[in-house]
Formats: C-alpha cells, structure tokens, sequence
C-alpha cells in the first residue's frame, strides 16, 4: 500500500493510511511519512496495536531516541517502563495501577496540562514525539496541539521583528512552579537548571518560521522577569487561539506524532481514579536552537 495523508485540522495535521506500524518501513514508507511530519507537523495513524518494541523501532526511522535522564521525578528503580526505552505518560505506578492523587509523580505529571514542546528544557531539545493509547481515559483526556508556524505567520510585522532575536530560558522548575510544585531536591535541581532557546525557530527543511513557545519558558534573556512573562503569555494566549488548535479525542491504538519545533500540545483533565496508559517515544534533536552559555 502507498502512504497517503488527509489533512483533519485547518492548517496543519493529517491522518496517514496506507501504513502497518507494525512492521518495519520501507525507505520510501520513512521518507513519504517525514515530509508528512514537516508539512503537517502532526500525524495520526489509527488502528496501530504496537509492542513498545515495534513503536521505539518506528521512532527510530527519523532520528536517534533521546535520553529520558533529568525529565522526570521517578526514580530508575520506579519506573513502569524503564527497560522498553519508552517514556511513560500514563498515571499509572510500577503495579499497573493509577497513582494516588497526592502522590509526587503525580503532581509532576499535572504540568502535562500546560501547553508545552517537550523537552524544550534540554540544550538540544526533541525532534519528534509518538504517542501511543494502550488504555484510554473514558472521560477527558484530550490532547490539544496548536500550530507555531501559523500563529507565527499571524502576527504583525513589529512584533515579529520585536521578538526576532529574543532569546529564552527553559526549565522544568518554571512549568511545574507555575502550579506550585515548588519541591525539589538538590539533584533536581541541578538536572532542571534553565537552558537557553531562542523564541523564534526557522524549519530546517522547509524554512518556515514558528513560535518556540512552551510552558518551560519562564524568562527572556535582557528583560525584566515581569516584563518577560508578561510578553510570554501574551504569546502563548495568541498561539493557543481555536484558530491555530486541533483538538485530539483518543481511541485506543492511536499513534499520534508530532514535531516538536513547529507545534505545541497539552493534555486535558481527567478522571485519575481510571488507567490511562500512554506511551511516547521520543527522537533526539540533532542541534540546539542557540549557542548554551549559564543562564543566571
């Protein structure tokens, strides 16, 4: 069967047909779903009953797998996942069962419900993500991505000339103490020091610039703390518009991708009282977006 991609959102995501993930991909298969990811910056293939294996080994087609160290609070030795190269995005705890409320991982994970690209918080952060729906939410749960590269192109010319060369800091301290996650221990935060980002990124392949937004952005380089975060959420409310947002509503053996310099995302609420197993592999930025110096 031949890849084929019908566009769902207004400007940006498709759903691919023609493809078993199950199986490896053929080089033509590889480079038809890559342009998909670089014209619609996301991509849902239904139906997609994968092992963690088959689903690192469909990663694997586009890049490197990131290394997982210093993006979470769970310890190696507590880790669902740990020997599948999988990041765990479920509310689950190593017993299959769902995570106390108050439990710290828990509360960590809460930040997943702030509009983020992940792992915007490394010196080199990450290309692509997949994500797969082992066990859906029966209530809530959505995921919601907006496109950085229409709300760019939204803008007027002074602001885009305003931000041009802004360059950001970017930390895991900054999305989580937003909702007052404000514990960490000293290994922490020495793992979650700010990186630096530049606000405005331009697509390697196709050239277009996009917004390089993210709920780990607490700081501009230059300016004030307020000033910044001020100018921050002006940005994020512009990007988050119904204009630039598709709405996703999970099945089960879904595999949504996406690439994380042209798009951000956030999960919905939901009832944590019921599983929700989701698994996401990552592939590995190959540069980082500005020369890192110590963010003071």
């Amino acid at each position: 069967m031949t890849v084929t991609i019908r566009q769902l959102g207004k400007h940006f995501f498709g759903e691919v047909s023609g493809v078993d993930l199950r199986k490896p991909l053929t080089p033509q298969e590889a480079q038809d779903i890559e342009a998909g990811m670089d014209k619609y910056a996301v991509l849902l293939f239904r139906g997609q009953d994968v092992t963690d294996e088959q689903q690192m080994a469909f990663a694997l087609n586009f890049g490197e797998r990131e290394n997982p160290r210093g993006g979470s609070v769970v310890k190696p030795e507590d880790s669902r996942l740990a020997q599948t190269g999988l990041n765990d995005v479920s509310n689950l705890g190593k017993d299959g069962k769902p995570l106390p409320r108050d439990s710290r991982i828990n509360l960590f994970n809460l930040g997943n419900c702030l509009w983020h690209s992940d792992s915007s918080f490394r010196p080199i952060p990450a290309k692509f993500s997949l994500l797969s729906a082992r066990v859906v939410n029966p209530k809530g749960g959505n995921t919601e991505f907006a496109d950085m590269r229409a709300a760019y192109d939204a803008l007027d010319d002074e602001t885009k000339a305003e931000i041009e060369d802004m360059i950001c800091e970017h930390s895991l301290m900054y999305s989580r103490g937003s909702l007052g996650f404000l514990d960490y221990t000293d290994e922490e935060k020495e793992l979650f020091k700010p990186v630096l980002q530049r606000l405005v990124r331009t697509h390697p392949v196709h050239g277009r610039k996009s917004l390089y937004l993210s709920s780990h952005a607490g700081a501009i380089k230059g300016m004030t703390m307020p000033e910044a975060r001020v100018l921050l959420r002006d940005l994020n409310e512009h990007a988050t518009q119904p204009e630039f947002v598709h709405v996703h509503k999970w099945t089960v053996h879904d595999l949504v991708m996406w690439d994380n310099r042209q798009t951000m995302h956030r999960v919905r609420r939901y009832d944590q009282s019921q599983p929700r197993d989701m698994r996401r592999a990552t592939v590995a930025g190959t540069a980082p977006t500005v020369a890192q110096q110590a963010a003071e």
